[in-house]
């Protein structure tokens, strides 16, 4: 009888993290997820929660030795912790910009490095790193979660190609607005220009009314589930909006798609 395997999810408090997680369970897997205060973290059925911050390597390498020494492989980690951010890119001061990186790329970075011994000694694994539609699309008042998003896009199709020799392969997931409590409590920049006040307040507003119609995490966290077992594909987008918007991205000219993106933001 084969042995069930070894999962890693960052983030399964809430969210995507959560969902997949628990999917993964119910596949029969062994799954581990983190979270960053695991006394005051609520139990994920079927996960077993070890505490790590994305920010931190020390805090990044304690864990993966925990788990290590648990299950003694990973076969499979995805990179779901994340943050966004609201405002204009001359409101962003460097700090908010590098704290969001520091969460959405660097905190892959730590936990893809921490991890990659270990696949590399097995010859075998899976890394999926959660992107976002925002990962080919520009965002209006995001534009710093869009960038970070774009280099998630852009360092998960090079490590493929560095580690693939080992067994190991990369994928993509492109989520377009999904009902969580992050997206939903989005933090704003703290210095506001007036300028922008209309704009930012319009886009505001539909990023939120976006997200408050928007599916749950269940599609996303399907579609990485799918992505660790099946045959293997760059990207991968849910069923719906994300997969439409790629096709448009892909395919419409480029000034049909700027109207449309303008228009879904509110904007003149």
């Amino acid at each position: 009888m084969s042995q069930p395997k070894v999962v890693f999810v960052t983030g399964v408090s809430s969210g995507i993290g959560r969902a997949t997680a628990e999917r993964f369970a119910q596949r029969g897997c062994k799954v581990f997820g983190s979270v960053r205060n695991a006394s005051k973290a609520e139990a994920v059925s079927g996960v077993e929660c070890v505490e790590m911050d994305v920010r931190d390597a020390t805090s990044v390498q304690r864990a993966i030795d925990t788990i290590v020494a648990k299950a003694d492989r990973i076969d499979v980690l995805v990179n779901n912790a994340g943050g966004t951010l609201l405002g204009a890119v001359e409101e962003t001061s460097v700090a908010e910009a590098q704290s969001l990186f520091d969460t959405n790329v660097f905190g892959i970075l730590r936990t893809t490095q921490a991890v990659l011994p270990h696949m590399r000694r097995q010859r075998s694994g899976r890394i999926i790193n959660v992107s976002s539609v925002l990962g080919f699309l520009p965002a209006p008042y995001m534009g710093w979660y869009a960038a970070s998003k774009h280099a998630v896009e852009g360092l998960s199709e090079t490590l493929d190609h560095e580690v693939r020799n080992f067994g190991i392969r990369v994928v993509l997931i492109e989520p377009s607005y999904t009902k969580t409590q992050l997206d939903l409590n989005a933090p704003e920049v703290a210095r506001r220009i007036a300028d922008y006040g209309t704009d930012r307040t319009r886009a505001s507003q539909a990023i939120v009314k976006s997200v408050q119609q928007a599916p749950g995490p269940d599609s996303v966290a399907a579609t990485i589930v799918d992505a660790a077992f099946s045959a293997w594909a760059m990207r991968r987008t849910p069923k719906g909006e994300a997969s439409l918007l790629r096709k448009l991205r892909r395919f419409m000219p480029a000034g049909p798609v700027d109207a449309s993106l303008r228009k879904s933001f509110g904007l003149g």
